[in-house]
């Protein structure tokens, strides 16, 4: 029987993923870090232990899809040096394009099969059904009973294909050298702390840290033991308690509950998503630093911006900049225009006009395409103001869709880009832009922070009707009159949201005055209020363990 649970703990089970939040995690990490600390003096047996660890981390984690994981590595490795051995542009920008079109078939088969089989089933009026192949494959050869009229989704699928796919981008624009060791490279890819939910990591920052020796100064030990603690509150005191207690039930039947709830509950989302995400990333960014890895800097108090614009490069800072980088800029960016840019753009609204239920949607859309085609020829101003926008919407509709197969990811991201293209425009003629003044930067932190949190009704909510729903529960059934007993009920609710709304607040200085003195303090204290902190973690903690937000996408 003894046996029997111990082999349950370390095979894969589907109703217990290997979260940070989870007692067995840290076990694992304790044996991790007892093997590490005989190791990692011999540089190749550090990246290869590190591989296999990681490998079994993402097995307990997401099952045999940690083959998928393997086959992306693979092809990968052996397309980096076929990049960076071809001696002519056009052949190395043919490996390029292989490597992006196989990393994002695998993405698109296990992410949007359903997404894009629906649209055309209700488009066209087929019928036509999603089919697991390498479930009924793996039937067939090996005699397996894996799922196949279902697709699942490997955790941390839309994560570890942009990291490949920046490896191949990299080495092609010169800032890297393939990786010689597939082991070295499998470790790159699959890095534990960060391979599920990221933050991404770019091989160039990344990579040359594969060759460095490994180093642990006490400040670094106190920093890592710093963030991983941070994150572990913010998961545990700020999102899971505000999730279970309010918000998750607002979601599940908004019609139950007040306009003023339903309000609350989307502000308690914004601050949950945050505390959720920030805090994974916290605790990757900690136990990396243990092992010796600096990971990047993945957000910097987003709640503080002062305009849509300062909010995307504050929050989910290595998808932001990935974006830029690999998608925004390669397709004419603040320049000019791409066949790429202007074929996704009527491709959208050829979308949209499909799907519409009145001809006025797509007697609209032409109208929009014929006056934008005149003006662009009248006006060179107009055309370059265009195609910079047409590039903005496109971005942040890719980067909707990344998070999820869902029109509601959509238009969450066309949203965002609605804003960047406004505030653009406004900041252009705002009376009111002078961030020196306080009360101006306030205003625009209030603005912002309302704004954002709008648009993630359509984040949370699992389809438009119901974001819908919610919308006229806010507008048309507020009762003011029953605020203050809504307060009375979940006041221990709201004062967490407020605590946390006021920790992010905090001026940075202070977060960092409060950081280094944990760092610089004597060890027992650091083992105290280490000691405290996860006592005080695991008070809260729900019976049925949270799993992290960003885990779905």
């Amino acid at each position: 029987m003894a046996w029997d649970s111990i082999l349950e703990y370390l095979t894969y089970n589907d109703g217990r993923p290997l979260l940070f939040t989870d007692i067995v995690f840290w076990v694992f990490f304790a044996v991790v870090l007892t093997i590490y600390s005989f190791v990692h003096k011999e540089r190749a047996l550090r990246n290869a232990f590190l591989f296999l660890a990681s490998l079994y981390f993402y097995y307990k984690t997401s099952g045999f899809f940690f083959t998928i994981l393997l086959f992306s590595t693979a092809v990968d490795f052996f397309i980096g040096h076929a990049i960076y051995g071809a001696n002519k542009k056009l052949h190395k920008q043919l490996w390029v394009a292989l490597s992006v079109t196989v990393n994002l078939l695998v993405l698109g088969y296990f992410k949007y099969s359903y997404f894009v089989v629906d649209f055309i089933n209700s488009s066209f009026g087929t019928s036509l059904e999603v089919s697991n192949f390498f479930a009924s494959t793996a039937n067939s050869w090996f005699g397996t009973d894996f799922v196949e009229k279902k697709i699942l989704l490997p955790v941390g699928i839309s994560f570890f294909t942009f990291q490949t796919i920046s490896y191949s981008v990299d080495i092609y624009r010169g800032l890297i050298k393939p990786v010689k060791n597939p082991l070295d490279f499998g470790f790159y890819v699959s890095f534990f702390p960060q391979l599920v939910a990221g933050p991404i990591v770019r091989a160039s920052e990344f990579i040359p840290q594969l060759y460095q020796e490994y180093k642990l100064t006490r400040a670094q030990f106190g920093t890592g033991v710093f963030w991983i603690l941070n994150g572990l509150l913010k998961k545990v005191l700020l999102a899971d308690y505000i999730a279970v207690n309010f918000v998750d039930r607002i979601f599940e039947n908004p019609t139950m509950y007040t306009g003023f709830e339903n309000m609350m509950a989307l502000f308690g989302y914004s601050l949950q998503v945050y505390a959720d995400f920030s805090g994974y990333t916290d605790i990757a960014i900690g136990i990396a630093l243990l092992l010796g890895f600096q990971l990047p800097v993945n957000f910097n108090s987003p709640y503080k911006a002062s305009s849509v614009a300062e909010f995307w490069k504050r929050w989910h800072i290595s998808l932001s900049t990935w974006l830029r980088d690999y998608l925004y800029i390669p397709i004419g960016g603040n320049r000019k225009g791409s066949i790429f840019s202007y074929s996704s753009m009527f491709t959208i609204l050829f979308t949209v006009s499909l799907l519409a239920s009145s001809w006025v949607v797509p007697v609209v859309c032409a109208a929009v395409v014929a006056t934008a085609a005149v003006l662009s020829q009248v006006s060179q101003k107009f055309r370059h103001w265009m195609e910079n926008n047409i590039n903005i919407m496109l971005t942040m509709l890719l980067g909707g869709l990344w998070h999820g197969s869902s029109w509601n990811f959509v238009i969450w991201g066309g949203l965002n880009g609605l804003g960047l293209v406004v505030y653009k425009l406004w900041k252009k003629i705002s009376p009111w832009g002078d961030k020196s003044k306080w009360y101006f930067r306030a205003w625009g932190i209030v603005l912002t922070f309302v704004f954002i949190t709008f648009t993630r009704t359509w984040f949370r909510n699992e389809s438009f009707d119901n974001a819908l729903i919610m919308l006229n529960q806010i507008g048309g059934s507020f009762n003011l009159a029953l605020v203050p007993e809504i307060l009375s009920g979940f006041w221990n609710v709201f004062l967490v949201m407020g605590i946390g709304m006021i920790i992010h607040w905090f001026p940075s200085s202070f977060k960092l005055y409060y950081r280094e003195l944990f760092v610089k303090s004597h060890w027992a204290i650091q083992i105290f209020v280490s000691f405290f902190a996860c006592i005080a973690a695991y008070q809260v903690l729900s019976a049925d363990l949270q799993p992290f937000i960003y885990f779905a996408f």
